[in-house]
Parts: structure tokens; C-alpha cells; sequence
């Protein structure tokens, strides 16, 4: 199981979601090929989406960077092996968001 060989690099999630993220990307390696970084982000984001709501987000892939807002303790980035995997939450309560950024129009009124 590549569980064990996973290596976490960051996180703030609580140790039973840190779990299901190196399980099911050990799941998701046992189904599809490493180079099917699609299809290996779509079934852990699916797959959180499901467990803890919807607003996941999955990069998977061997040569990426990022700068990402996420909610509190809902982030993680892990390898295994030469395959880094980031998988955060980042959803924002629509109606907030309006409030905090007008629109041109109202900027122009």
C-alpha cells in the first residue's frame, strides 16, 4: 500500500482527513497509471466532494507550483514517490464574496 510511502510536505488537516487523502491516493494509483494525473485529481476530488461537502479542489501532477487561499484545515500537499498531489478546499460563501467586491458599476456610481 502506498500509504506508507507517502511523504507529506504541508498540512492543517486533522489526522483522520490527512488518512483518506493518502489512502485514496493510493486507491486512485492502484486504478489508474501515475501519468493519468487527471483522472487521479477527478476520483480524490470526487471522492471529498462526497466525504466532507463540495468545494474541493485536487492539482496531481510531477512539476507544478501554486498559491492557493483555502479554508482552515482543509489543506494538504503529499508525495508519492515523484507525484506531488495538493488537494485543498477553497470554496467562498457567495453572497459574502458579492459584499466584499463590488462590482465596476458600483464603484463608478
Amino acid at each position: 500500500m502506498l500509504e506508507g510511502k507517502a511523504i507529506v510536505g504541508e498540512t492543517d488537516m486533522l489526522q483522520t482527513m490527512q488518512k483518506d487523502a493518502l489512502h485514496l491516493a493510493a486507491k486512485a494509483l492502484d486504478i489508474f497509471e501515475a501519468t493519468e494525473s487527471t483522472d487521479i485529481a477527478q476520483f480524490i476530488k470526487k471522492d471529498f466532494d462526497r466525504a466532507y461537502g463540495p468545494g474541493w479542489q485536487c492539482v496531481v501532477g510531477m512539476d507544478f507550483s501554486s498559491f492557493v487561499t483555502h479554508n482552515r484545515g482543509c489543506f494538504i500537499y503529499f508525495c508519492v514517490g515523484s507525484l506531488a498531489i495538493l488537494l485543498f478546499r477553497g470554496a467562498v460563501n457567495q453572497s459574502r464574496e458579492a459584499n466584499l467586491f463590488p462590482t465596476f458599476e458600483a464603484l463608478n456610481a
